[in-house]
Order: C-alpha cells, then sequence, then structure tokens
C-alpha cells in the first residue's frame, strides 16, 4: 500500500500522525493552528486522541505540531468533505485493516515479547552479583572479619579497604565509635538486625593475669546486607 501520510507507532504500539501532515495533505487553507483548534471543539481530547508537540524554533515564534491516534485522524479526514478528505479516509480504514490483519496483529506480539525477554535480560544481569553473593552466603552460613568482609566487596566490585571499611561502619552507626574499650564493636542497632556476633577469647598474660578479646564478626544475613546496601548505593550513584 502507497503510503500518503507518514505514520509511527508509540509507545502503546498504537498508530499515530503528524497533524500538520495531514493539514498539508487535505490542502486546508486555514492556518494550521486555527484549523487545529476549530476541529479540537468536535471533543477530542489531548493526551488521549492526540498529543501536542512543540517544535523546535528556526528563529520565529515555536511551532505547535500533533500526534494523532488514527482513529481522530479518520474523523478529521470524514469532517472536510472533500475529495482529498475521502481519499485520507479510504487511506486509514485500509491501514487499519492491514494493522489488524492476523498477520500483523502476531508480528507485534512477538516484537513485544522480544522487548520483554531483553528487559528481563537487562535485568537479571543487574541482580546476577546479587543473587550469586546472597546463594553463596546462605550456603556458607559462617562469620567472617570485616577485613574479609572488604575483600567480598572488592569482589562485587565495591572498591573499599578494611580501614575505610571499618570507618563507613562507624560513621553509619553500625559500629561504636566511641573510645574506650567498646570501640570498633557493634551497635545495639547492627546486633539487634543480626548483622554481627562477637566472639570472646580468653587471652592467658605472661604474668599469669587473664584477659578477655572481643572481636565482631559479620554474620551470613550480615554479609548480604551490607554488600546489597553497597550495591544498591553504587547503582544510585
Amino acid at each position: 500500500m502507497n503510503e500518503l501520510i507518514a505514520t509511527s507507532k508509540n509507545d502503546q504500539g498504537e498508530i499515530i500522525l503528524s497533524g500538520r501532515e495531514l493539514h498539508e495533505f487535505l490542502e486546508v487553507t486555514t492556518p494550521y493552528t486555527m484549523w487545529f483548534e476549530r476541529m479540537s471543539e468536535y471533543g477530542f481530547i489531548d493526551g488521549q486522541d492526540f498529543i501536542t508537540k512543540m517544535l523546535e524554533s528556526t528563529g520565529g515564534r515555536p511551532k505547535q505540531d500533533h500526534y494523532l491516534k488514527l482513529d481522530m485522524a479518520k474523523e478529521l479526514a470524514m469532517i472536510q468533505r472533500t475529495e482529498k478528505g475521502k481519499q485520507a479516509r479510504q487511506y486509514f480504514l485500509q491501514l487499519e485493516k492491514m494493522w489488524n490483519s492476523p498477520e500483523m496483529v502476531m508480528k507485534r506480539a512477538l516484537e513485544y515479547a522480544d522487548k520483554k525477554v531483553l528487559e528481563l535480560k537487562s535485568q537479571i544481569a543487574l541482580d546476577k552479583p546479587k543473587v550469586l553473593f546472597a546463594e553463596a552466603v546462605e550456603v556458607s552460613k559462617t562469620s567472617i572479619l570485616i577485613g574479609e568482609l572488604s575483600k567480598l566487596l572488592k569482589q562485587n566490585g565495591i572498591d573499599i579497604g578494611q580501614n575505610r571499611l571499618f570507618q563507613w561502619m562507624r560513621d553509619n552507626g553500625y559500629l561504636i565509635k566511641k573510645k574506650g574499650e567498646m570501640f570498633n564493636l557493634p551497635t545495639q542497632y547492627s546486633m539487634d538486625l543480626g548483622l554481627f556476633e562477637i566472639k570472646k577469647r580468653v587471652v592467658n598474660n605472661p604474668d599469669g593475669s587473664i584477659r578477655t578479646t572481643r572481636t565482631p564478626k559479620v554474620t551470613g544475613k550480615g554479609q548480604i546486607y551490607f554488600i546489597n546496601k553497597f550495591l544498591e548505593e553504587q547503582a544510585v550513584s
């Protein structure tokens, strides 16, 4: 079928065309803006039957155009009551018939399916580091030192060393920042979340005395929590 008036598709897969190009084809002598305003009085709704578009200015006032849906274009062609209007309407009816043929319906369905597959593959690629990490930790269930967590972060594309990770955890309320015997131990907040456990070890001093050391270790749940948190922050930035 010869293309009398150029058409395209919107994001919803509907046929649309330029109001100005239709106006030109119909050979309407009234200026486009005045003509379109008069045509709009037939009850057409912006955002439903057409979309307003501002064209780039070449020095004068910006021009308006409109993306018309096919039903509106058919009605506008019929309203004209001219030979050109008849030609346009017949063209739109042929276009609509072709558009709704089983072959075209199947073609659009396949295109939509291909688009969704690509979107799904992209999402899987984005989620893959998180998913693989979470699965590995859930299988392991082993608590690790914060220094080991920094290595896991680097494996997942987060460049942060042990010292900076300690500082980040203190700054963000996961470790106690106040100097003293509680320094660098988990806060009550992070313990309530199940992100850490404290490993106690009894040490015999040379003078015969005994002291107890406490070392924070990141639980399996904490490893998932921190790595996903850094990955999310990286994605936002």
